[in-house]
Formats: C-alpha cells, structure tokens, sequence
C-alpha cells in the first residue's frame, strides 16, 4: 500500500484549513446537497466533501458510508489533494498502490474513486469532492467536467465561511452567493443536458406588511416565506434572497411544466399557515418560471432577468 505523501506547503495547508473553523463541525445543507446531487448524478453509492487534517480525512459531508473520518494514511484523498486534477482510480483492486489498501480489502470495498482538490482562497488543497463505488468503472470528459463544477460549488460554500453570500435574516443564499453556485449548475445542465427551471418570486403586498406592522414583522414574513419555500423544495434545489421581497430558486432536472407543480405545493403550504396565522394579513406572492436554455441564458443574469420579467406580468395581472 502507498501512504501518501505529504504536500511541500503542508504548514501553510494546515493553517488555512484550521482557519476556516470547519472541522468537527455539525452536517450543514449546503454540503449535504452536493453530495446528495453527486450520488444521484454518478449513480454511485456513496460520495463525499472529505477535508484533509493532519491525521485523518474527516468528512464534512457523507453519503453511503457510516462513518465520520478515516485514517490520513490509508486515504485516497490524500492523494488526491497533491495534484491539480481530478484524481481517478478506475479500478483500485488492480492499482499497485492501492489493491492492499484496507479500505478496498475490507469495507467499504473501494473499487472505483474519482476526488476533485477542494481549494481554498489561497488556493491550498483542503480536500475534496470525492465519489466512490463498489465496482470498477470508467470516467469519461463530460464526467470529469461534472465532478469539477460540483467541487467549484463546494467551493464557493468553503469561502461562504470568510466571504458574506448568505442572507443574515432568512439563512439562506443572498444574491451573491446564488449567482456563483447557479453559474456552476448551469454550465453542468448544459453540457449533461439536463432540464432546469428558474423560478422567480416577489412577495405581494410586502411594503403594507413594513407599513402597517413594522419591519419586525415584515422580517418574520420574510423568514417565513424562506422556510415555507426551503420545506416544499428538493433538498438538490438551490435557493435564495435576491434582495428586498424578491427570492429565486433553481430546480434541477426540472422542466417548466414540473417546475409548476412545486408552485402550486407552495401556494398549498402558504395557504395552510394563513388560514392558521393570528396575523391579520397573508403571505401571498408572484411568480416567474423559465426553462433554462443554454442558447438564450449564457448566463445567470440573462436567466434571472427572464424570470424578472415573467414574474412583473404575473403581477400586473394582480393589480
């Protein structure tokens, strides 16, 4: 078995990486969802977000695999983490550095891993987004470009811990940080051709809400729409605060037409805590969908200022 070697930067990698306050942590959504999003992309049984301490590979995400850390030396993130690549072993039973390894003799069997380096702001490799399966198997370009935007998006939620891209009241992605990991998500439906909608909402009414109640109440209709809408989403779409009264979600695999069922549950579930509610107004809100197409949104903006639009004449229909 071939212990990996320890990178030339080692004390510099260790210090950012502690910096980042992150190890030994709780499992946060933001990372569940990409492993989650991996597993189901790969068809794999088990994916990671593993970050690379001294001793171990702890992992700050884990899908299909009961356990919490592993061993430095017998990891193959460890390897991964000292080139620029992904790093992929095709068939780990028939690689000389790695067919004695106990994870691939014992549990979990690794057969196949491909590991994408996880960088941090001074570009140190603090992990990586990894995906495992029991069988050998090939990884083609558009895969390898895939494992890549998914760790981009692991990314940006490493520099979500310095960098402010989420929204303080409602706990979920502000404009900023809704941009960068859409961007990412986008240029992976693309190239695996896979349907996406945007949907775009604004909530009606809201400035009476500020008026008539006070900006209290006005944030606590704001929380409460976030949750409502974070409960009755996927826990692979993304979500957020645009500004103001206006949020926005990206549904994954879903085209326009599914994209309008989701609403309607929202409506649904908005209409239960209405009817229950002691307050003397609603939570009601316009909407705009649009089915991503890489030919007219070759960007975020062009996708969000679609759904602008489609929401401004759902609203007008109201006034």
């Amino acid at each position: 078995m071939k212990v990996p070697e320890i990178p030339l930067t080692e004390v510099a990698r260790l210090e950012t990486l502690k910096s980042l306050d992150i190890l030994d942590t709780p499992q946060e959504e933001r990372f569940d969802r990409l492993t989650r999003m991996a597993k189901r992309l790969f068809n794999v049984p088990i994916a990671l977000v593993s970050l690379v301490d001294e001793n171990r590979q702890w992992f700050k995400s884990c899908v299909g695999l009961p356990a919490s850390e592993t061993p430095r030396d017998i990891s193959f993130c460890g390897h991964a983490i000292l080139g620029e690549g992904v790093f992929i072993i095709p068939d780990a039973a028939a690689d000389e550095r790695f067919h004695d390894n106990p994870l691939v003799v014992d549990e979990p069997h690794i057969r196949f891993y491909a590991g994408c380096p996880l960088r941090a702001f001074d570009g140190s490799h603090m992990g990586t987004l990894c995906i495992i399966d029991g069988k050998p198997r090939d990884f083609k370009d558009h895969d390898l470009d895939a494992l890549k935007d998914l760790a981009a998006m692991a990314e940006q939620e490493l520099a979500a811990l310095q960098l402010a891209v989420l929204d303080e009241l409602t706990e979920i992605s502000n404009r900023r940080g809704f941009m960068t990991l859409v961007g990412h998500a986008i240029r992976m439906c693309a190239r695996q051709k896979m349907s996406a909608s945007l949907v775009f909402f604004d909530l009606d009414k809201f400035k009476s809400i500020n008026d008539t109640h006070g900006h209290i109440e006005g944030d606590r209709a704001l929380v409460t729409f976030a949750k409502v809408l974070h409960k009755t989403l996927r826990e692979s779409d993304l979500v957020a605060r645009i500004g103001g009264d206006e949020f926005a979600a990206l549904l994954l695999d879903t085209p326009k037409a599914s994209a309008l069922d989701v609403i309607l549950r929202l409506q649904a579930r908005l209409d239960v805590y209405n009817d229950q509610s002691v307050h003397d107004y609603r939570i009601d809100f316009s909407f705009g969908v649009v089915d991503f197409d890489p030919q007219i949104h070759p960007d975020v903006e062009a996708l969000l200022a679609d759904g602008d639009a489609m929401m401004y004449e759902c609203k007008q229909t109201k006034s």
